[in-house]
């Protein structure tokens, strides 16, 4: 059976990876009440990871494709917390983005965009989120963009 979400993603071209497995000692996602805390998903496209540092290389452009592979994994994790059904997604609450970028890049903002409009435009207003986006000397396995989210569940 597909849902409202999958048809949205259908209609976009878009399919969401299989939800990935945690790099360290922790877990991909951990729910509290309606709340659904998702873990930092790193920018990765068909298996390969999306590296470099913005401002060195690594346009905005790239970066905020970087940030929309990253909202998709975070997808692919609410999908799996909610036993393959994600029309028990109420809401995004927030994103926290980080930017692997230069000490004189300014523009995480317009990185983290990548997620924010992809969620927007697949949720609607239940894609309208508070958010964070920091820099960060570098990230995990040389990424791009690394971004973590709370999600309303039903």
């Amino acid at each position: 059976m597909t849902g409202k979400i999958d048809a949205r993603l259908s209609e976009l071209g878009l399919t969401l990876p299989d939800a990935p497995m945690p790099a360290a000692n922790y877990v991909p996602f951990v729910r509290v009440g309606d709340l659904l805390h998702v873990s930092g998903q790193v920018s990765q496209s068909g298996g390969a990871l999306l590296t470099g540092k913005l401002g060195d290389g690594v346009s905005i452009e790239d970066g905020a494709e970087a940030a929309r592979a990253c909202a998709l994994s975070l997808l692919a994790q609410v999908r799996a917390a909610c036993g393959g059904d994600l029309d028990r997604l109420v809401r995004v609450v927030k994103l926290t983005g980080f930017v692997n970028s230069t000490a004189n890049f300014t523009d995480q903002p317009k990185v983290i965009n990548g997620a924010s409009d992809l969620m927007v435009e697949i949720l609607g207003d239940a894609g309208r989120h508070a958010r964070s986006a920091v820099s960060a000397a570098s990230l995990p396995m040389g990424v791009s963009v690394e971004i973590e989210g709370v999600f309303q569940v039903a």
